[in-house]
């Protein structure tokens, strides 16, 4: 038995790293996916690898910093199957591949900037407001959403996404507090992890992270999508408002 069977599920960045992970680790668990990205070909493909698997996924692909297409998003789970059981919040995009890797707060450029915003935090807070608008109407439903280690704390070369990713902890508590006890809402915060999103950081300070890391290592993207599975689902039933770390110890240094 998974630990999702029959759930709707929802997952955004689905096209590849984190997202991709989740959603095959989702639809292994049993739920029905909605493999959610800007990318129609790679949303399409990781649909196609839940299929293979046995699974059933459906694909939406869109800019979901604009709200209209936040609202279809959801709209569309519910059209096909009724409900929305969970939602994993996990599209993103680092300074490094908006091309300010290495820059410190004042060389930001403000386009660059506003991207950074506009991706990590309101796109997450559009998402979740129609996701907490059907959840409540439902009476239950859980949230997870991807913050970061440098949502937590500073990190050099990283002014919007730090910024964004603070926001999305905020969010994230706030949420919980109000939509308690039917819809849970959580936050996880990955460390380095194995994804086209920390190329840029790996490339420039490759030794100097490693050395940070008490594993060691780069996570894996099915590390961190193991986390934000469990959030997902009834085994989780008590966590509300956190922000769990999977990071390797990082934060314990």
């Amino acid at each position: 038995m998974g630990m999702l069977d029959g759930k709707v599920i929802a997952v955004t960045g689905g096209a590849g790293g984190i997202g991709r992970a989740a959603c095959l680790l989702a639809a292994r668990e049993g739920a029905r996916v909605v493999v959610a990205d800007l990318s129609p070909q790679g949303a399409n493909e990781t649909a196609e690898l839940v299929r293979g698997a046995g699974g059933e996924a459906l694909v939406f692909a869109g800019d979901l910093t604009q709200a209209a297409t936040a609202d279809a998003l959801v709209a569309k789970a519910v059209e096909k199957w009724s409900r929305l059981d969970g939602a994993f919040n996990n599209a993103g995009v680092s300074g490094g591949q908006l091309g300010q890797g290495g820059r410190r707060v004042a060389d930001w450029d403000e386009d660059a900037f506003d991207r950074a915003v506009a991706v990590n935090l309101k796109a997450v807070w559009l998402c979740m407001r129609a996701e907490l608008k059907q959840m409540a109407a439902q009476g239950f439903g859980s949230i997870v959403n991807t913050a970061s280690l440098a949502g937590l704390t500073g990190f050099k070369s990283t002014a919007g996404y730090a910024a964004a990713k603070h926001g999305v902890i905020g969010l994230t508590k706030t949420a919980a507090i109000e939509y308690a006890p039917a819809v849970r809402v959580n936050a996880v915060c990955p460390g380095y992890t194995n994804t086209d999103l920390m190329k840029d950081a790996f490339a420039r300070a490759g030794d100097a992270i490693l050395s940070r890391i008490p594993f060691n290592a780069l996570a894996e993207p099915q590390q961190i999508a193991e986390m934000a599975v469990w959030l997902l689902s009834d085994r989780a039933a008590y966590a509300a408002g956190g922000a769990f770390t999977v990071d390797g110890g990082y934060m314990a240094g």
